[in-house]
């Protein structure tokens, strides 16, 4: 992004100082947020890259006068934006480009910054968004997993529901938190050179939890019900 596309982008029509800055990044970033009418993810981005350049810049901006009508408004590069579950099982995502929707076939394994080809030969790069208390580096997973205190005080056998099916793992007495396992090879997939990343669980006491008894109840309730139901 140039400086011209960025003070197009906040609206900045003449020289301004860090306060006039300011105040069109606040007015510009309340028009672009998803959340407000006619707000866009990629555009809320692309006015906070805007900022960042300007900040940089020393002032007074060299700000152009009205734009020709000719050029173009500053379009944000497309950005394929998945969830970790996305990137461990691979799919079909929806992807916003030129007003349309497209579905694009992601393979199980990609990573941040790499790339998928469209049909018409465009290469779009990914980015993996934390989701539903899970995040993503390089290849490795991380996810948060809630456990009664006793365990942490007491130790004993516990079993983590993961993407891989239950993981079993056994604590010692008195652990101090924040108590993080790793399970080798749980991460994503193995993907061209790159092998398959870990992953890295982080135990949080809870008070609330179930006991073991209560535990093992849901669990069969929800296996078994909707056998019986069917039944």
């Amino acid at each position: 992004m140039t400086v011209t596309e960025a003070c197009r982008l906040l609206g900045l029509r003449a020289p301004v100082g860090a306060d006039g800055l300011s105040a069109a990044f606040r007015r510009a970033a309340k028009a672009a947020h998803p959340d407000s009418a006619g707000g866009d993810v990629e555009r809320f981005r692309a006015v906070i890259d805007a900022y960042h350049l300007l900040q940089a810049h020393p002032a007074p901006l060299p700000v152009p006068v009205t734009p020709h009508p000719a050029e173009k408004a500053f379009t944000p590069p497309p950005l394929l934006v998945i969830t970790p579950m996305q990137a461990l099982h691979g799919g079909c995502v929806s992807l916003k480009l030129s007003g349309r929707r497209l579905l694009v076939h992601i393979p199980p394994g990609i990573r941040t910054a790499d790339r998928v080809r469209l049909d018409d030969g465009q290469q779009v790069p990914v980015m993996i968004r934390p989701a539903d208390d899970m995040s993503v580096l390089n290849g490795d997973l991380f996810v948060t997993h809630r456990i009664a205190h006793r365990y942490l005080r007491d130790g004993g056998r516990i079993e983590i529901d993961t993407h891989a099916g239950p993981q079993v793992a056994w604590l010692v007495p008195d652990m101090v938190e924040p108590v993080r396992l790793c399970f080798k090879g749980l991460g994503l997939p193995a993907r061209g050179t790159r092998p398959a990343g870990d992953l890295f669980v982080k135990l949080e006491g809870c008070d609330d939890m179930p006991s073991a008894v209560e535990d093992m109840l849901a669990r069969f309730t929800r296996v078994w019900t909707d056998h019986s139901a069917a039944a």
